[in-house]
């Protein structure tokens, strides 16, 4: 069985699971809950990332947790980073965030929590004494996850781009 197809199988009883630094075998399940979180008509960036990931020439994610259960069936991801600058925070040292998924099956068990406990052990541990995250202004779902976990909303942020 592929790592993808261990992702998709449904997880009724998440008696238990854990979290632990993405390996190269997790690349397939960590790609197709990437692009679930961020729909690309053109993935390949996502496999490119994911690749230049474990080569270590990406800067951003610095760290990439994953979460799996007791049958290593995958769960979600979590992907972090350290900011200079994060809306709200006082510190130049933010660990953040960047992204952050649990399988629609898998939702409302624990394992967002858990992926966010070892992601802010992680920035502890790199020496941030604050962590951020975003979320698009309509994403209501994510909105209330971080709400349930702690975070408190600091701004609501618009973006705006034209060509030049």
């Amino acid at each position: 069985m592929t790592a993808t197809q261990t992702s998709r199988k449904p997880a009724t009883k998440l008696s238990r699971f854990r979290v632990r630094t993405v390996t190269p075998d997790d690349a397939s399940a960590w790609l197709e809950m990437r692009v679930a979180l961020w729909p690309d008509p053109d993935s390949t960036l996502h496999a490119s990332e994911i690749e230049d990931f474990f080569v270590g020439k990406l800067r951003e994610p610095l760290q990439a947790l994953i979460a799996l259960d007791d049958e290593d069936n995958r769960l979600g991801f979590a992907e972090l980073s350290i900011r200079v600058y994060a809306e709200g925070c006082d510190t130049d040292n933010v660990g953040y965030l960047e992204g952050w998924y649990v399988l629609p099956e898998a939702r409302r068990r624990g394992v967002g929590r858990a992926l966010l406990v070892a992601a802010e052990d992680w920035a502890r541990e790199q020496g941030c004494t604050e962590f951020g995250s975003d979320a698009l202004i309509d994403n209501e779902v994510s909105a209330a996850a971080h709400h349930a976990l702690g975070f408190e909303e600091v701004a609501r942020v618009r973006c705006f781009r034209k060509d030049l």
